[in-house]
């Protein structure tokens, strides 16, 4: 696996290479892309979580259909900064994705993503219902987001 850092992600992708952003739940994924020039990431779909071959294949699919050059995991980081069992799991889905195919990945802070994808669908007034179909995508695209702006000032 390329685990690199975030700030040497641009420089190992090829040139309009796009990002995959994932939001590695327990049941789902949330998955968002980046455009070409990685300036903006954009919530694409929320996959429900079956076994892992499943996923890989729906997910390298996408790798290969949408021109994606590398992946940006959101890690989900105890409050205080510590790693737990979450983010063991995320770091091994990581290495069995890579395992399949070898491509830049890198892993994001996502800590309150979530909380703050689902204030903001709270403060526009959209329904509980509405909410739970696309707040994973909304919280990848959260996570993509924060990676690209990271990745655009340095």
């Amino acid at each position: 696996m390329l685990e690199t850092g975030v700030s040497d992600l641009k420089s190992a992708l090829r040139p309009g290479a796009r990002l995959l952003g994932l939001d590695l739940g327990t049941k789902t994924i949330g998955i968002a892309v980046s455009d070409g020039a990685l300036m903006v990431a954009s919530p694409v779909e929320t996959l429900k979580r079956g076994k892992f071959t499943k996923d890989a294949e729906k997910l390298l699919a996408m790798v290969d259909e949408r021109g994606i050059g590398g992946i940006v995991l959101g890690l989900p980081v105890n409050m205080d900064g510590s790693e737990g069992p979450r983010c063991q799991s995320t770091r091994q889905f990581a290495r069995n994705l890579m395992g399949i195919r070898d491509m830049p990945v890198t892993f994001w802070d996502e800590r309150l993503s979530t909380a703050a994808v689902e204030r903001a669908m709270i403060d526009a007034d959209v329904t509980r219902a509405k909410r739970a179909k696309v707040v994973d995508a909304l919280a990848a695209s959260y996570i993509l987001q924060g990676a690209l702006d990271f990745i655009s000032r340095n």
